[in-house]
């Protein structure tokens, strides 16, 4: 393993300092690292150390590089876990390398492609406005608990066929596996993941009695020549989407909100046409919000990132956020602008094998409830400041009060559950 030896981190940059992550990721830390240093060792308090990789070209060239640089050998955690955690969390697609990788994402894909979301869009749809007939006569409310979590909860309840209290328990425990080190302990950590993998294997022996039309069921009946997902395999399937979807669409929705706030002309620009301009604002928000920050791999051997040799068993550690802004790929990186056009964002991943299975969905979710919100509620605006995830994984608005004139609840389309 490396000695750490090559360009190091300098003093004030911290990548793993959840306060540097409230109200924004740490972008002054990340400009200077792409500028000076984008492979560059970053020191961590309890274990070996990292390069932090800043630059767009290079997270895309880890991300499409699972030869040398693995998800499996380390996990995907900045923080090392022991080999019986570990061998655990390699039931999860996320933790795996092809051709196992490849084999699992065989199974599932054909239920995540363009086309099957197609069929959600109507149920989606009505989702948004159930969600928004559910506070808009309240005059306020916490966008993030009652709008942004809501979807995906709401969502994750009927694709799986599942209550929908129970999807709102499942978003409670992924807060509390993603939260900081510093934050919930590793006891408190490892109960939310137990709990959530005994809740799938309920769902999994349900599903397999008494099959329905959800993507419970589909999942546990496909079968790609005469294969197909144990319920183990299912269980941390489970736990992944429910993680990874709910993840990225609340703080997409919650931080997003709050990023059109703090641009008034782009959020004008985007109530003038909220259904014109829906597809290329999703995808900017995304990039400028970069929900997901980071992610570890393991590097298999000795290789050559940028300037700097990294030995084999190095983690290697990609940061998105910074990926979204490297100004050798986006003009004017910093600045908002929702018809962005060319827009290669990284916020579902650099490429490669681990490329976000749920893409379409989220993409999605995001459109159906932004629409909805800005055309029912045109004159949201916050009502007090939001409070942040205690995170360095996952960046986003914990909570984001908003007032707004209170109107009537729409009639639902028919669909809607």
């Amino acid at each position: 393993m490396s000695d750490g030896t090559g360009t190091v981190v300098p003093d004030g940059i911290d990548l793993l300092d959840a306060a540097a992550f409230a109200g924004g990721q740490p972008h002054a830390q990340l400009r200077w690292l792409r500028e000076h240093a984008p492979v560059a060792w970053h020191p961590e308090a309890d274990g070996t150390g990292f390069w932090a990789v800043t630059r767009y070209d290079d997270v895309r060239a880890v991300s499409r590089d699972p030869e040398t640089f693995s998800s499996h050998r380390g996990g995907v955690m900045v923080a090392d876990a022991d080999e019986a955690s570990l061998a655990a969390t390699r039931n999860m697609m996320l933790y795996m390398d092809p051709p196992e990788h490849t084999r699992y994402r065989r199974l599932v894909a054909p239920v995540f492609k363009r086309p099957a979301v197609r069929a959600w869009l109507d149920r989606i749809g009505d989702l948004a406005v159930e969600i928004v007939d559910g506070v808009c006569e309240a005059g306020a409310c916490d966008l993030v608990a009652d709008v942004a979590g809501e979807m995906p909860s709401a969502l994750i309840s009927q694709i799986m066929g599942i209550p929908r209290a129970d999807g709102r328990r499942l978003h409670h425990l992924t807060e509390t596996m993603h939260a900081a080190p510093g934050a919930v302990d590793a006891t408190t950590r490892a109960d939310a993941a137990a709990e959530m993998i005994g809740y799938a294997l309920e769902v999994a022996r349900a599903k397999r009695a008494t099959p329905g039309d959800d993507l419970a069921s589909l999942l546990l009946a496909t079968e790609i020549d005469g294969d197909h997902l144990s319920d183990e395999e299912f269980c941390w399937f489970f736990l992944l989407l429910i993680n990874a979807g709910g993840d990225t669409t609340r703080n997409l929705l919650g931080t997003g909100a709050h990023v059109l706030f703090e641009h008034p002309a782009e959020l004008e620009r985007f109530r003038a046409d909220p259904r014109g301009l829906a597809d290329s604002a999703v995808e900017e928000l995304l990039r400028y919000v970069s929900p997901v920050v980071h992610m570890r791999r393991t590097a298999t051997r000795t290789t050559q990132l940028g300037d700097q040799r990294i030995a084999a068993g190095d983690k290697v550690v990609v940061f998105y956020g910074s990926a979204n802004r490297d100004e050798r790929v986006f003009a004017e990186p910093d600045r908002l602008d929702l018809g962005r056009d060319p827009n290669p964002h990284v916020a579902f991943g650099g490429g490669g094998p681990h490329f976000c299975l749920g893409a379409h969905f989220a993409r999605v979710e995001a459109r159906a409830t932004l629409v909805e919100l800005l055309t029912r509620l045109p004159d949201i605006e916050p009502d007090g400041e939001p409070r942040w995830l205690d995170s360095t994984f996952i960046y986003g608005a914990a909570s984001l009060p908003v007032r707004y004139t209170p109107t009537r609840p729409t009639v639902a389309r028919a669909g809607a559950r």
